[in-house]
């Protein structure tokens, strides 16, 4: 502790309080255990506690590398960094058409299953991501039972391949098979697209884990009805700027993770005179759909998350986290830096979590989908200040939804320019996460997320928060570390 006080009068200036005895009023400066702290305020003198702890918990060779990505290499790190924070806050990609899967992935093929999540062998696939699998096969016509399509698996007569390898992320345990309609997201600046599928929405599909009849008709149906009807639509609808949505949402309570409800409400305004007009005999229940799926827009921002991503990936020499993905198996981390590489650990439980009536935590799978890339881009856990909804996980009040945005403000490089958060003055959501500020702090990204049953295949049964694994930072730091030697 460092103390300072006002002496009692009649000493000498400058020796009174060491003269005359102990100051009358003290003021604390506390650089230790928060308790300290708490003692002098108990007894009505002001004291400021400063956060203070060994860095990277005192492990050499973590505090090695940081001494150097701290102190040598640092200017070449932080020009880097400077770089992608400039694309990770101005790219603006853009909704322009739903597309398929074969067409418009690079490297689709017509006996291609795409997963979320980091490489994966198939005897490793969890519950929830096994079902989606089986559920995308038979939505293909390639089986017709959940048992032919695992037969078709193992036999190798379908290829499984994350989805990040085709310039896609999906949420949740969707899986894309070959005829599936996607999202197509153009990112103008960096002359790139991103992907992902068409949002799946509510109750018993293939996306929360389920594959029962209802699960494979939902995915045909999206194929059939949902793609044709807002295909239409976009062809006559200029280019849509998603992040200019995602800020007005964020303004309204959304997250743009766990809550995209005010968003997918101004999507649906947006395209509403398109979709009057368009002539489809499936339009009712289109309409009927997209008014019951308040996360439609989720799969949409991921998209464009991944394209602004992507793009920030291709600068060298930089320590932000430009992927984060998870499969209900493994987590994993990439960097610009070191290229492909993902660095992974097992995937975490989502602790603070609010279950579905008679579910609790023995229910839920481990953390799974690529809707952690909308972290890195200063939404979802980044944003949690801007959402009551997200509030009602972290303890029910904004002021615990505020500490959670400050978290991880500890650990970004920057803010954003255009995600404002109402309840922080309107201050920009932390943007950049980086690998070198988690690794020091012991502090990670906080992920707003869904819980799937591990095991029984019913579906989505909470919502959450989860926290990455620190290992996956701590070595891809150690290789950033390597690459810049």
């Amino acid at each position: 502790m460092m103390m300072s006080g006002t002496p009692q009068p009649g000493a000498p200036e400058g020796a009174r309080a060491l003269a005359g005895g102990l100051p009358e009023t003290v003021s604390v400066v506390n650089v230790g255990l928060a308790v300290l702290g708490d003692a002098v305020r108990a007894q009505r003198a002001e004291a400021v506690d400063v956060r203070w702890q060994i860095p990277a918990l005192g492990k050499e060779d973590l505090v090695s590398s940081l001494t150097r990505l701290f102190g040598p290499r640092a200017e070449r790190i932080d020009q880097a960094n400077r770089e992608v924070l400039r694309r990770l806050d101005e790219g603006s990609p853009q909704f322009t058409r739903i597309g398929s899967a074969l067409a418009d992935l690079p490297g689709m093929t017509s006996r291609t299953i795409l997963h979320c999540g980091p490489p994966l062998p198939w005897a490793e696939f969890c519950d929830p991501l096994r079902r989606s699998v089986l559920a995308a096969i038979m939505a293909e016509g390639m089986a017709a039972s959940p048992a032919e399509a695992g037969s078709l698996v193992e036999s190798g007569g379908v290829v499984l391949e994350p989805a990040s390898q085709h310039d896609t992320v999906v949420p949740m345990a969707t899986a894309l098979g070959p005829t599936a309609p996607v999202v197509v997201a153009e990112n103008p600046a960096g002359g790139n697209r991103a992907y992902s599928g068409l949002n799946q929405g509510p109750g018993k599909t293939a996306w929360f884990g389920v594959d029962g009849p209802a699960a494979v008709q939902r995915l045909r149906f999206l194929r059939y009805a949902v793609a044709p009807v807002l295909s239409e639509a976009l062809q006559a609808s200029k280019p849509i700027d998603v992040f200019a949505m995602v800020a007005q949402g964020v303004q309204m309570g959304d997250d743009s993770h766990m809550r995209t409800q005010a968003t997918t409400n101004i999507l649906i305004r947006h395209l509403l005179p398109y979709l009057a007009r368009v002539r489809n005999q499936h339009l009712a229940e289109v309409a009927e759909f997209l008014a019951g799926d308040h996360l439609f827009f989720l799969n949409i921002v991921m998209a464009a998350a991944k394209a602004v991503t992507d793009w920030a990936a291709q600068v060298p020499g930089s320590s932000i986290v430009t992927g984060m993905a998870r499969n209900g198996t493994t987590f994993g981390v990439r960097l610009a830096a070191t290229g492909d590489r993902w660095f992974l650990a097992p995937a975490p439980p989502v602790t603070d979590a609010l279950y579905n009536p008679g579910f609790g935590p023995a229910d839920g799978a481990p953390d799974i989908g690529d809707s952690a890339v909308l972290e890195l881009t200063g939404l979802g856990g980044a944003a949690a200040a801007a959402s009551p909804a997200v509030a009602a996980f972290l303890g029910g009040g904004m002021a615990a939804a505020a500490a959670a945005t400050e978290t991880m403000d500890r650990i970004c490089a920057g803010r954003s320019s255009r995600f404002k958060l109402p309840f922080l003055d309107l201050r920009g959501s932390p943007l950049g996460v980086d690998v070198r500020r988690v690794a020091e702090s012991g502090v990670t990204p906080a992920i707003n997320t869904g819980i799937l049953h591990r095991s029984a295949g019913t579906g989505q049964v909470g919502a959450g928060v989860a926290h990455a694994p620190l290992e996956a930072f701590e070595e891809a730091l150690l290789q950033l570390d390597r690459s810049l030697a």
